[in-house]
């Protein structure tokens, strides 16, 4: 593992900076800098804007890491935060080139200066097939980039897979499969890239590549690859093709570039040796007492940089970050209380009370107590509940083992946030899209769920095309983005879903993943169980994204009433469906529906804060 890797920054630095240490905040930034810069390099391949993005990343972490809860869990948080900084920068770039597609040529060429797999084999020294790994690469698909950015990481020993998984807000058996896909198409395009390089080449292939403008793209991967594949020359090229990983292992991430570290201090690039073997940087073993506001040397930190220089003349990244610093140097002592910090990063708070509970579940007259719940231990960061308030909403919600919950609003009044859990906002319904519910949002953490049933007259009722036309509000929230939340049909050709999907595709608007309702009317276990199983597996055959199932649990609608099973027939439904769900690596989230018990609503997890049903008891167990 090379010396950036898992030791930085140290834990104690962490905290040092979160209570206001300039020096530590400045040795942090300093420390996370190579990583973010690999990260984000790679995902854009090497983009003129890789600075900018990189900047961004750096500029959120000095405003939210006072409000960061687990300080071990430092490297996760920020590697999260670059990939959604990549997320928004890549769709901005879409935006701009559906505006006009005349800015192609500024936005969809990466710097010659900056391209990563060139700058990989010049500055690392590459030699054979890793210099053929790296070449291949630019022959991926744009949404694999940002993938490759992390799984190459991970592969040097910088990151862990659940942290890729984290950052990429996906199950680690998805991300398998996902890596697994990736590791085939630089499979593929290392076949091609040998095949390109021989001497003498292949005649067939020089025929292929007449009209060929010499610029790797996944079009021309594709039709290279089918003739490497279908050559007996070029196919005995790759016979001796190791594995990928065993290429990867062991290397150092990619230096930074000079003019990077000129004004940063503690950034200067390490020696070939010692990015393989080297000693910790010193940066991260000093004192963690308050310190003045300049590094050991007596140059300027972070901070005095952004003072004098003006951002605009600023010639480095560093300085650059430092000159953003400067906008926001308040955030350096912003308490875990401020409404900028996101409740994803902040630690557990009453919510305000000054917004209504949704109208699905009305709330009864008891007001829950304030004190802060008994928090169990959480059994599943997947497992989810959709919650309305109750007397002792905030004990059941701790004591379920949830490791998310959602209450079809932006903020959860009256009850509390256990730690290690997480709260999901929600963009109800149209009236929701406004600029005071779109920053709630914003703020409350990194997903974002939508219109809850919006073909359903009695809850968001929305048309597909004023859904689309809202939509660029909500994707300037720049959060993860669930799609609308059908209440039945998402995978029927020409339904609700399936005519919104089209139509965001055809305008460009993002959708993260889908977002699904399952009610089964079918009571027996397994029927039901296979049910389940067949919606979600249709539903993923025909968008191709993650699910997140936000409400599921046996009910029959009939003649306007709900009609429940005994409470032993839904338990043993829920243990059989959460076990088939953890088979499923495309379902990234569940949520049971949920979590109050009442005589109207049968299948709930809790009667009280302390007192769970049948059901609840299934709930606690699964995972």
């Amino acid at each position: 593992m090379s010396s950036a890797g898992r030791a930085l920054p140290d834990v104690g630095l962490v905290v040092a900076a979160r209570q206001g240490d300039q020096r530590a905040l400045d040795d942090v930034v300093a420390a996370s800098l190579p990583l973010v810069y690999n990260i984000v390099g790679r995902a854009l391949r090497g983009h003129a804007d890789v600075d900018d993005v990189v900047q961004e990343t750096l500029v959120r972490v000095i405003r939210y890491l006072p409000a960061l809860n687990d300080p071990a869990a430092y490297r996760s948080w920020l590697v999260a935060i670059a990939i959604r900084q990549v997320r928004d920068w890549e769709q901005r770039r879409r935006v701009a080139l559906n505006r006009d597609a005349g800015l192609d040529a500024i936005h969809n060429v990466p710097d010659p200066a900056s391209d990563f797999a060139g700058m990989t084999i010049l500055r690392l020294g590459l030699t054979d097939q890793r210099r053929e790994v790296a070449e291949a690469t630019r022959w991926l698909d744009p949404d694999d980039q940002e993938l490759l950015s992390l799984w190459w990481l991970e592969e040097t020993g910088e990151i862990a897979r659940n942290e890729v998984a984290d950052a990429l807000g996906l199950s680690p058996g998805h991300v398998a499969v996902r890596i697994h896909r990736m590791k085939e198409q630089i499979q593929s395009a290392r076949g091609v890239v040998r095949a390109l390089r021989a001497r003498p080449g292949c005649p067939d292939l020089q025929a292929v590549t007449a009209e060929w403008d010499g610029t790797p793209s996944p079009l021309w991967r594709k039709r290279l690859a089918r003739h490497v594949r279908d050559c007996a020359f070029c196919g005995r090229l790759g016979s001796t093709l190791l594995p990928i990983d065993r290429l990867l292992a062991g290397l150092p991430m990619l230096p930074l570039p000079a003019g990077l570290t000129a004004h940063f201090p503690g950034t200067a690039a390490p020696t070939a040796a010692a990015q393989v073997v080297g000693p910790p940087s010193p940066t991260v073993a000093h004192s963690t007492g308050p310190t003045p506001p300049s590094d050991a040397s007596g140059g300027p930190s972070v901070v005095d940089l952004a003072m004098n220089r003006p951002r605009g003349l600023v010639p480095s990244l560093a300085a650059g970050v430092a000159a953003a610093v400067l906008a926001i140097t308040t955030a350096v002592v912003i308490l875990p209380d401020d409404p900028s910090a996101p409740s994803w990063a902040a630690p557990p708070s009453t919510a305000p009370t000054v917004v209504a509970p949704p109208s699905v579940a009305p709330s009864p007259s008891a007001r829950p107590s304030s004190k802060a719940p008994v928090v169990p231990a959480v059994s599943s960061a997947r497992k989810g509940v959709g919650v309305w308030n109750f007397a002792g909403a905030s004990q059941a919600l701790a004591n379920s083992k949830a490791g998310w919950y959602y209450t079809w609003g932006t903020q959860h009044p009256g009850i509390s946030t256990p730690r290690g859990v997480t709260f999901v906002p929600m963009i109800r319904s149209a009236e929701n899209v406004t600029a005071t519910e779109l920053a709630r949002a914003k703020a409350a953490g990194p997903d974002l769920l939508t219109f809850n049933e919006p073909d359903m007259p009695e809850q968001a009722n929305m048309t597909v095309e004023q859904a689309l036309d809202l939509w660029p509000q909500v994707m300037a929230t720049g959060s993860r983005l669930g799609s609308p939340a059908v209440a039945f049909g998402a995978p029927d050709p020409q339904g609700w879903l399936d005519r919104f999907m089209t139509g965001a595709q055809a305008r460009g608007h993002r959708v993260d993943f889908i977002t699904l309702h399952w009610f089964g009317a079918d009571f027996a276990t397994t029927a039901a169980v296979d049910q389940l199983r067949r919606y979600l597996q249709a539903v993923y055959q025909r968008y191709r994204k993650p699910i997140w199932l936000t409400e599921f649990a046996l009910i029959r609608f009939d003649g306007g009433g709900a009609q429940f099973p005994g409470q032993e027939q839904q338990a043993a439904f829920l243990t059989a469906a959460t076990a088939m769900l953890g088979q499923l690596p495309y379902v990234q989230r569940y949520a049971w529906f949920g979590l109050p018990a009442t005589d109207k609503d049968r299948s709930g997890l809790f009667s009280s804060g302390t007192q769970a049903t049948v059901v609840g008891r299934a709930f606690q167990a699964a995972r």
